[in-house]
Formats: structure tokens, sequence, C-alpha cells
């Protein structure tokens, strides 16, 4: 028996109406005003006491919604009436919320279980939560188990309200809007943010129906709305959430359809979960995306929509550009450590494509991306390639992979960028052409070598393309810039000195001597890969080589009519091409000779391992005696090199060479595809590279047409021959077009039409006819040699020149270069890199850093010139003296700069000065003249260059 009643009973039982009034109450169900402001008032002046009424208000609710599910109408009124009550308590008392919190959200959580359709009810309890999200500062959560698990609960109700389906339209939109507005009150709330392990669970449950909605929207009208949710935020009061103290916010209400009304429409739904995913992500850091992106990835796999790819990809697109810039890396990175993470096998065909084609929406995109590693995403997406062409060679997934390997050179942040995936690229053909694919089935191990190379190399192409494609974009945009700049200033009469239009390439292009590994493709036994390295060689010269020396313009017949009316191209601009071009151009058409008469192509010097019956790879066994391994022995060592990819792949070019013939015979393995391929090769060099051309690709054609006189012709070798003697005459033609020797294109087009009206049967003697067709040799010589054109270019006079283009070649002597007498080395690439790439192995070890980026000479300028410089130096010990110009630490963002390790830092360092008292040489002059060759002066003393020096230096300038 209970003698007296607690003041704060007495204050919360005299906020109802009397019993009899509660039907009437209606349609606010509102408790008495005068009497709730005296218990806000108590309840805000005693925090002790909070608790104390939250428990007790609690305690009634819980019997309000047992009586009003069995149908009472008094018990609905005075539940509505109890809600209110938590409300204005939430709203006064916020700054000890936390004490009302357990009784509060216990409330909610029991009046959404009892009332799961009433709109009215629902809205009530919907205005307390997002009252308490306001005000919360979310510490309760993970820390009190009870009371998190009712607050998940909560989550979870409004969610299904959200994506809830009903027969009546209206009813359906008014449902999923109270929902929404739930769920974007917890979205800009404490209680999401506070505890990072309670995050993901809470995350999951919000973006559930955000993706059900999205889904369901066409993408013209999610593009329209996608554009607006920056500039209107859903709310007055959420957009000052972040912007106000705690104290000092407001918490939104949430009110239930008027009668009379207009019924919310579909597209108001649809701004409503944009504007919450909008929300979500305007505040994730980098941890809480990769949360967002689980989250993604598990609904989406739960709502089996890998199938519906371009709402996926719109998807990946505004979640990388509504995130935080400094944490968009997240995305992409995110998307393909996913797709990595994906078994072989029982998995949805279209998840590997839809994910791979998320990635390549996002970096097609026009969102800036900071922090990203290209270089590791590059490494990821080949290493799953490669995977699921041992597994997979025919899937679709592949040509989705290619796109969006070259996707990645639509974000260029530092000049030698192309560079480095470019050569990833290339060092993973390597690897596959000497060993091949790791697969079950031997009958389709040489077919998945050849998918492997055609999709190796269209990602390649790929990424020089989307490259291109982007700086040619932002060559546009500066030219529409320039031209404005140059408007205003011929309206202020400014004098227009200062704007030029010459403008730096962003980034670097690739040097020939990363190219250089793809062109032993030209010969390999694979009729496909032939195709592709062709493909991609004839894309490469115009568009990607570096021209030194040559007039530089990609613009064809323009670049042609420049060199015939006297471009000025001298034999010093032909000699610094040097090391690198002019090596590629003699490999070139030394594997172009080997393809054209040789009957023995590259195949990988052993079969591809096989796999035993328990798992284990047998020994691999060779396909033919005459391409067994054998171990290489260097000239200088006398020992056996290490069995690495590029040693083996040196044996291979070695063995093919041996076994090149003399002369074209009927086995010979070229087709007339190759020979259509070998002529666009020969043409593009002598239209894009004239005078380099000239220099490496007419002796070539002088041996060529020499090896055509064989002993024994047959008719089968002699259609051959006609084949090549026509493959000459065409390049002859091509040579004369280009430096305007009309002579010499007649003398080509009499060849061309003779050739091609031979008749076999009719000729008794095949030997001699055919030394009489094709393109006199000597003629072609002469007409070319007299061309003053040419003599200006080469630097030579006509009889220098004649010498010139008439030495001795052959594949041998194109392929190696004599290394001091000692012996023959082939040439790779790596030749003419700095000796700081064979010092400083673990600067590769740094986050992209590139390794085209470290410094190098165009003319293998190195610590060979300083020694000859320092000769007679008593002491070659000061570490200065052979150090580097500049080592670039590419002022990208770098997550490894951003957030790595700071002693991966390169820094500036300072050799001691030794033996100050030591007598200068004689020779200090010339010391001094090769230390400002390499770059080391006191001008130009700091270790750091730009991310992208080229344009830099134009912008100075």
């Amino acid at each position: 028996m209970h003698l007296f009643t607690a003041n704060h009973v007495k204050l919360l039982n005299s906020c109802y109406p009397p019993a009899s009034s509660l039907t009437t109450a209606g349609p606010d169900y509102t408790p008495n005003s005068h009497e709730l402001s005296r218990l806000t008032y108590y309840a805000s002046n005693h925090p002790a006491k909070l608790a104390k009424v939250g428990s007790e208000l609690e305690k009634r609710l819980r019997l309000e919604c047992k009586k009003a599910k069995s149908g009472n109408i008094r018990s609905r009124a005075s539940l509505l009436m109890s809600l209110s009550i938590f409300r204005a308590l939430a709203t006064e008392c916020r700054r000890d919320i936390a004490l009302l919190s357990p009784s509060l959200i216990g409330a909610v959580d029991c009046t959404l279980c009892a009332f799961p359709s009433d709109l009215e009810v629902i809205a009530r309890a919907a205005s307390v939560f997002t009252a308490w999200t306001t005000y919360t500062n979310g510490h309760l959560i993970g820390a009190d188990s009870n009371m998190t698990k009712d607050y998940l609960s909560i989550l979870k109700q409004f969610a299904t309200l959200s994506s809830k389906v009903s027969p009546d339209q209206e009813t359906q939109n008014r449902t999923r809007l109270i929902g929404l507005a739930a769920l974007t009150a917890a979205l800009n709330s404490e209680a999401l943010y506070n505890d990072i392990g309670q995050f993901g669970a809470q995350v999951s449950i919000i973006l559930h129906p955000i993706m059900v909605i999205i889904l369901e929207t066409a993408l013209s009208l999610l593009d329209v709305q996608a554009s607006e949710v920056k500039d209107t935020p859903s709310s007055p009061y959420l957009a000052e959430f972040r912007t106000r103290p705690a104290l000092e916010r407001r918490a939104a209400s949430i009110h239930v359809h008027i009668d009379g009304d207009k019924g919310p429409s579909n597209d108001e739904v649809s701004d409503a979960s944009l504007h919450a995913l909008f929300s979500l992500l305007n505040h994730a850091n980098g941890a809480q995306l990769g949360y967002i992106m689980q989250s993604s990835f598990d609904n989406l796999n739960d709502l089996k929509s890998w199938t519906n790819t371009s709402h996926c990809c719109w998807y990946a697109q505004r979640i990388a550009e509504w995130a935080q810039y400094q944490y968009r890396y997240v995305i992409p990175t995110w998307l393909v450590d996913c797709l990595l993470s994906q078994p072989d096998t029982d998995v949805d065909p279209s998840l590997h494509k839809t994910l791979a084609t998320m990635v390549t929406s996002v970096f097609t995109s026009p969102t800036p991306l900071i922090n990203l590693s290209s270089s590791d995403i590059m490494s990821n997406l080949v290493t799953f390639l490669l995977r699921r062409i041992t597994t997979a060679p025919g899937e679709s997934t592949l040509a989705a992979l290619v796109d969006c390997i070259a996707s990645l050179g639509c974000h260029v942040y530092y000049s030698d960028q192309i560079q480095d995936l470019a050569g990833e690229l290339i060092g993973r053909l390597t690897t596959v052409e000497v060993q091949g694919i790791i697969v079950q089935d031997k009958m389709n191990a040489l077919q998945s070598r050849s998918t492997a190379i055609h999709h190796l190399f269209e990602g390649l192409l790929g990424l020089i393309r989307a490259a291109n494609s982007d700086e040619a974009e932002d060559e546009a945009k500066q030219e529409s810039v320039l031209q404005a700049t140059k408007k205003a200033m011929e309206k202020m009469s400014v004098p227009s000195t200062g704007v030029t239009d010459e403008r730096a390439s962003r980034r670097a292009r690739i040097p020939p001597d990363i190219w250089q590994d793809t062109l032993s493709l030209l010969c390999d036994n694979d009729r496909q890969v032939r195709q592709d390295a062709a493909k991609a060689l004839v894309y490469y010269i115009p568009q990607e080589m570096p021209k030194n020396g040559e007039a530089h313009s990609h613009e064809g017949p323009k670049h042609i009519r420049r060199l015939a009316d006297g471009t000025s191209l001298t034999i010093r601009a032909y000699q610094s091409i040097g090391d690198g071009g002019f090596k590629f151009l003699n490999s070139v058409h030394a594997y172009a000779y080997i393809l054209a008469i040789s009957s023995t192509l590259n195949m990988p010097l052993t079969s591809i391992p096989q796999y035993n019956a328990d798992g284990a790879t047998a020994r691999a066994s060779t396909d033919s005696h005459d391409l067994q391994e054998k171990p290489i022995v260097t000239p200088t060592t006398g020992r056996r090199s290490l069995n690495t990819p590029r040693v083996r792949k040196e044996s291979l070019i070695l063995r093919l060479l041996e076994k090149t013939p003399p002369h074209p015979t009927t086995s010979s393995k070229a087709t007339e595809e190759d020979y259509a391929n070998i002529l666009k090769i020969l043409n593009t060099i002598h239209v894009y590279l004239p005078l380099y051309g000239l220099m490496a690709g007419i002796p070539m054609l002088h041996t060529l047409n020499n090896a055509l006189d064989t002993p024994d012709v047959t008719p089968e070798l002699a259609q051959r021959v006609i084949a090549i003697k026509t493959l000459i005459a065409h390049v002859w033609r091509t040579v004369g077009q280009v430096w305007k020797v009309e002579e010499l294109v007649s003398l080509a087009d009499q060849s061309i039409e003779s050739l091609s009206s031979i008749s076999m049967e009719q000729t008794a003697d095949l030997r001699s006819f055919l030394l009489a067709q094709g393109v006199n040799a000597n003629t072609a010589l002469s007409l070319l040699a007299s061309c003053p054109t040419v003599q200006e270019a080469a630097g030579f006079d006509q009889d220098a020149l004649l010498r010139r283009l008439t030495q001795k070649w052959t594949p041998e002597m194109a392929l190696k270069h004599h290394d001091n007498g000692s012996g023959y080395e082939v040439t790779f690439r790596g030749d003419g890199i700095s000796p700081l790439l064979k010092i400083s192995p673990a600067l590769m070890h740094i986050e992209n850093i590139s390794l085209q980026s470290l410094a190098r000479s165009t003319r293998g300028l190195g610590v060979t010139d300083l020694r000859e410089a320092l000769e007679g130096r008593s002491s070659m010990s000061n570490p200065a003296l052979v150090r580097p110009p500049s080592v670039s630490t590419l002022d990208h963002a770098s997550s490894s700069f951003m957030t790595g390790d700071p002693s991966l830092r390169l820094t500036q360092t300072r050799s001691r000065t030794r033996n100050k008292k030591r007598s200068t040489p004689a020779g200090s002059g010339e010391v001094r003249d090769v230390l400002t060759r390499l770059g080391i002066t006191k001008h130009n003393s700091s270790l750091l260059k730009g991310t992208f020096p080229t344009l830099q230096k134009a912008n100075q300038g």
C-alpha cells in the first residue's frame, strides 16, 4: 500500500487529460501544455530525477502499447501523448539526455514493434527518435548492450518502412518518407560515428533501403536529382547540424500526411534517399568508407542486382564524387581488392564483370582522385586478369578487365605515371611470353598464353589511348583559357608577348627502352600474338614514341611536307636518339628481317607446367628438342645466370638468331598477314621517323634484298620471294614519297606493277627471272643518296651517305652491341638507365616511385664518363662525385607520403668534404663540365623535382 506518490509521478500524471476526454483529444493528441512545462522544468533542474521520469514513462508506454494493440482507442490516444512527452523531455533536457536515452530508445522500439503499419503512431515515434539523434553524443552505443540492441532494432524497423511495398502507391510513398527521415536523422547523428565497431552494423542496415530505392529509379531522374543534392539540403535543421553545437541544434519534427493534401510522389522518395546517401558520404572518413563499400557489396549481393550494371556504375560514381576529397581513393581501391578476393568458382558470372565495370566508371568519371596507388591497382588487375584467363579464358569479364586497366590512364598525377604502368604491363608480357600460363589442361596451355598476351596488349594500348585522350581534353581547356586571355589582353591593349601557344605535355612519353621488350613477340610462333605485337607497335611509333631530333609533329602529311621542304635535321640530332631510340629501331628491323625469312619462330623455352592429380606442379617437359633450355653463361663472369624471365628471354632470342637462315626457304613461317604487318611497321617508321628510318632501315632492306638471291628456287619459294620483293618495293615507294624523290617513287611503282603480273608457269629459269624483278637496290640507293634534302638532314655528302646506307647489316649486329670488345650482349630494356637504379634498389619499395623518373642521360652519360674525367686524381672515394643529378620524389599525392612512414621519404643529403687541402688536378675544367652535364652543380643541388617538370618549365617561361 503506497502512502504517498512521488513528485515526478504526480507531474507526469498531470500531463494527461482525464480518461473520459482522451477520445476527443484528436487529431493532435498533445499532453496538457502547462503541466508538461512543469514536468520538463522539474526534470531539467533535477537531473538525478530524469532517469526515474524516463523509466516511469517507459513503463506506462509499454502498458499503453499492449492495450492499444488489442484495439483500445483510449490507450492509443494516451500512447501518442506519451511519445510527445518523451520528445519534450529529450528537447528540454538535452544536456543530460544520456540519462533519458535507455528509456527513450526502449520506448520507441516497443512502439514500432507494436504498430508497424499505423502511420500516425510511427510518425510520432520517428519524431521522438530524431530528437534523440539530434542531441545525443552516442557514447552509450556499444557501451550499453541493451540499449545498443534496441537502437539497432529501431534502425531495422525504419529501414523496413523505407523500402516497404504497398498496393496503395500514396501510402507506400508516405511510409517510405517517414522511414527515410528517421534514417537520415541517424546518419547525421553522433550515434553513428562515435563507435567504429558499431558503424558497420548501422550502415549495413541503413544502406539497404537507400539502394533499393536507387535501383528502382530511372537513371535519368537520378542524374537530375544528384546534381541538386549538394545545393539543396533535405531539411533546414540537418543543414545546420554540423555547424552548430549540440545544445544549440533544433530537432526536426516528422508529421503524418494531412487529409486533403496531395500525397508524395516517387520523385520525392528518390530525392530523400539521395540526400540520405549524401549525408552519409559527406561525413565518412577513409575507414568508414571501407565499411560503406562492404555494406554496399553485401546489399547488392542480397538484392541480386549485379546484372543491373548501369545502376551499379552510377552508384560507384556517386560514392566517389560525394566522398570527402582526401578519401576518394578508397572506392576504386576497395573495388579492386574485392574483385581480387572473389573465388574463381561458385560466383555469379555477372559479379566480376560488374565490379570491373564499376572501377572503370570511377576512373573515367571527371571526379579527381588523390592518394591513389595506381601501380598497386594495375598489379592487382593484371593478376586477376591472368587468373581469369587460367580458369575461364572465354568469358566476357576479360574485356571488362581490359577496359578497367585502360581507364587508369584517365588519371595522370605525376609525369612518369604512364611509363610506370606501361612498364608493369610489359613486364607481365615478358613473363607470359617465356613462361606461359599455368593451366590444368595442357591442350589449352598455348591458347591461354595467346589470350593473355592479346589482352595485355589491349590493356597497354587502351592505357595510352586514355592518357592521350585525357591530355587532349586538358589541352582543349588550356586553349580556351589561352584564347580568352588573349582577347582580354587585346581589349586592354596589353602586349601578348607573355602568352604562347606552345604547351608542354603533362606526362613523359614511354621511352623505347621500355617498349623494347615487346618486339620479340613480332617473331612469336603464334599468329595472333604476332598480329597483336605488330598492331601495338604501329600505334606506339606515331602516337607515343619520343622523336628526339625529328620534326615534332604527329600530323602525318604535313610532317612529310616539312621534311621535303628542307626541315633542318642534322647528324647531331640523329646521334641524339642514340642508345634508346636507335637501338629500338635496329631491333624492329632485325625482328622484321627474321620474321620475313625464318622457318623457326619463338616458342616458350619450356612447355606450360602441368598439375598432377594431387595438385602439385609437375616438372615441365619440352615440346621440342631444339627448344630445350640451356644454361646462360655470361662472357665476363663465366658463371651460370639466374633463371629469371629476362635471362630466359635472352636465351630465346639468341636461339632465334642462331636458327635464322641466310635465305628464305619453303618452310619459312611468315604468312601474307605477317608481310602486311611488316609493311605497316616499316612504313610507319619512315613516315614518323624518316631520318632514323633511313639509317636503321635502308641497310636492312639492302640485306633482305640480297638474301633473296637463293640458289634453289621452286615455284612455292618463288611465291614467297615475290611477296618479299613486293614488300621491299612498297617500302621504297614510301621512302620516295617522304623525301619527295619522284624518280624513286616511279621506280617502285614500276616494280610493284611488274611483280603483280608475274606468271610462274611461263618462266623457265625462276632464279634469273626473279633476280631481274623488283626494285634495283643500287639504283634506289643512288637516287636516295643524291637527294639534297636527305644529305642535309643526315649531314653527309653523297658518297659518305651511300657508304652509310650500304654498310654491312645483319640481325645479330642489330640486336647486339659490342661491349668493350669482350663479347656481345643482347639489347634489352634498361641498357641506358642511370647507375642510380643499380645502386639504389631500395628506392623501388617506395610506393609510386617511378622507375623512369630517376635520373638518366640521353646519351648514357654516367660513372664511366666521370671516371675518365677524373683520371689521374689520387682519390675516387668522394661520393659526391658520382652522385646522380636528381631523384624524383614525385610531388603527386601518394598514400605512402600522406599516411605512410616518414622514413620512406627521399631526403636531401650532403656529402662530407674530404682532404680539403688536396690540390686541384689539371683537368678540373673537364671534371666540372662532366658534373654540369650530369646536373650536379651549385644551381641544381636540390634532390626534389616537380611532378610535371616540363609543364612547370613552360608555365615559368
